[in-house]
C-alpha cells in the first residue's frame, strides 16, 4: 500500500490504494494505482480521498448567504468582502449535493449524489448515496472515511491550524477570504448566478483554485468548482438551509462491527 502524496498529507488525510494491482505512470513520474473497474466496460474508477469534501465543506460554510439582492454584477473585491463579512454569521448548514468529477485518470465523468451537514468548528458529514454508498465524517478531532462496500474505514487526525489548507481554515472559522485568496469575476456569469473565482495566494495541497456560484436574487450558494492537479470536481447544491441548530451528536461516527480499521 503506497504512502500518500503531499496533497493528502497536508490535510491529515491518507489515501488507500487497494484492490486493483494495476499501476499507471503519470507524466511527472508519479504512479497512480487503479482501485477497481466499474461494471461498464472500459470505465475506470479511482478511490476518492477526503480532500474534496474538505475543500467543498469549507467553501459551503463561507458562502451559504450573502444577504442583499444585486441587480448588476458586483466587483470581485465587493463580492469577496461580502462573503467574508457574512461568514461569521454561519454556524451550520445542510444541503443535498451532486458532484461531477473529471480527471485525466478517468475515461468517463463520475457523477455522485448525497447529502451534507457542516457545523463550525471542524465538523462535517458527507453521505454519498449513489451510485455507491460511502461516508466522510469529521467530528472536530478525527476524520473517518467509511466504505461499506469494501468493509473498511480510514481514520486520521485533523491537522493543526498551521498545517491546514486555506479552504479548511474557513471550515474551522479561522480563515480570511480577502487575506488568503486573490478574487476575480468572469466577463460572463452563469444564468441567474454570480460567479466568484478564487486563487489561493500560497500553494495549497488539496486544490489549486476554487469557484463559487451564488443565486443572483438571494445570493445563496448554488455550486462550487474545485480544481486540483488531476482535474476538477463540480458540486451543485439543493435545499441548502443554514443555521439549523445542528447538534454535535450529528457528527459522531460509530464504526460498524466487522469493518477493517486503517489508522493513519
Amino acid at each position: 500500500m503506497p504512502w500518500p502524496g503531499p496533497r493528502e498529507a497536508a490535510l491529515g488525510v491518507r489515501r488507500i490504494d487497494i484492490v486493483g494491482p494495476v499501476e499507471r505512470p503519470r507524466a511527472d513520474g508519479r504512479r497512480v494505482r487503479l482501485v477497481r473497474r466499474s461494471p461498464g466496460p472500459g470505465i475506470v474508477q479511482y478511490e476518492l480521498t477526503m480532500r474534496t469534501p474538505l475543500a467543498i465543506g469549507a467553501a459551503l460554510t463561507v458562502l451559504v448567504s450573502l444577504g442583499a439582492t444585486q441587480a448588476t454584477p458586483p466587483t470581485a473585491a465587493d463580492l469577496a468582502s461580502r462573503v467574508q463579512a457574512h461568514y461569521a454569521t454561519v454556524r451550520d448548514f445542510t444541503a443535498g449535493f451532486t458532484v461531477s468529477q473529471k480527471s485525466a485518470l478517468m475515461v468517463k465523468t463520475l457523477v455522485e449524489r448525497g447529502d451534507v451537514k457542516v457545523k463550525k468548528p471542524g465538523r462535517m458529514r458527507w453521505t454519498y448515496k449513489s451510485p455507491e454508498e460511502k461516508e466522510f465524517v469529521a467530528d472536530g478531532s478525527q476524520l473517518y472515511a467509511y466504505h461499506p462496500k469494501d468493509k473498511y474505514v480510514m481514520i486520521s487526525t485533523l491537522p493543526p491550524p498551521d498545517q491546514t489548507s486555506a479552504a479548511l481554515l474557513f471550515l474551522s472559522g479561522r480563515g480570511d477570504l480577502t487575506r488568503d485568496f486573490t478574487a476575480a469575476v468572469p466577463a460572463k456569469h452563469p444564468d441567474g448566478e454570480w460567479r466568484l473565482e478564487l486563487t489561493p495566494k500560497s500553494r495549497q495541497a488539496d486544490f489549486t483554485a476554487l469557484t463559487l456560484d451564488v443565486d443572483r436574487a438571494t445570493l445563496q450558494l448554488r455550486g462550487v468548482i474545485v480544481v486540483d492537479d488531476n482535474g476538477e470536481s463540480v458540486f451543485r447544491f439543493s435545499n441548502l438551509r443554514e443555521n439549523q441548530g445542528l447538534q454535535d451528536s450529528a457528527f459522531v461516527f460509530t464504526i460498524p462491527k466487522g469493518v477493517e480499521r486503517i489508522r493513519r
